[in-house]
């Protein structure tokens, strides 16, 4: 990164992936992280587990880093109509557990969703409060009184002529990922 920014005169930046088979192994390798001055730690928090991802955001918010969540494998629980949960059951989940900012997929793009419901599991991370409303997928008004969001990560097939209909879709507290990790 610091090769590459020194050459470029560009700031650089990369989410070390510290997803591990141990909580041990996932702080060590936050530790490293934070020993290179990477900023950003990733997380792919549905495999790595929810106990695993509550101890790593704490470590992480306890020595200034920021913590990008990962949410590989969540089609195979909330894609299939017959069984299986709604990823903002997830999503609660996630913000309960920690974590700075996560995939959200998008409206337009490769990982394109269904709009209204996107943006209800979008409102349940980074709101403080959120009125019932069934048409977003929101069954009940949910006050986080204190609990910190989550912003939202566009990403997947996006390209800068997206960049209108995400901000309209998303608003200006959000972020934009372009091309495999730009942001």
């Amino acid at each position: 990164i610091y090769k590459s920014q020194a050459e470029t005169g560009e700031i650089k930046g990369h989410y070390l992936n510290a997803t591990a088979g141990t909580c041990e192994e996932m702080i060590k390798r936050a530790v490293f992280a934070r020993e290179l001055g990477v900023p950003i730690v990733m997380h792919d928090y549905i495999t790595g587990g929810f106990t695993a991802n509550t101890s790593l955001s704490q470590y992480c918010r306890d020595n200034g880093l920021l913590l990008h969540i990962h949410r590989a494998m969540h089609a195979v629980i909330d894609r299939q109509k017959n069984h299986g949960m709604h990823f903002r059951v997830l999503a609660k989940a996630l913000r309960m557990s920690g974590g700075d900012h996560i995939h959200s997929g998008t409206v337009v793009g490769k990982l394109e969703g269904e709009r209204e419901m996107t943006l209800g599991f979008v409102d349940l991370l980074r709101d403080d409060y959120i009125e019932k409303d069934r048409s977003r997928g929101i069954f009940f008004t949910q006050d986080w009184v204190s609990m910190p969001g989550v912003l939202p990560v566009a990403s997947g097939g996006i390209h800068v002529w997206h960049m209108p209909a995400l901000t309209e879709i998303f608003g200006d507290d959000s972020v934009l990922q372009f091309g495999g990790g730009t942001l």
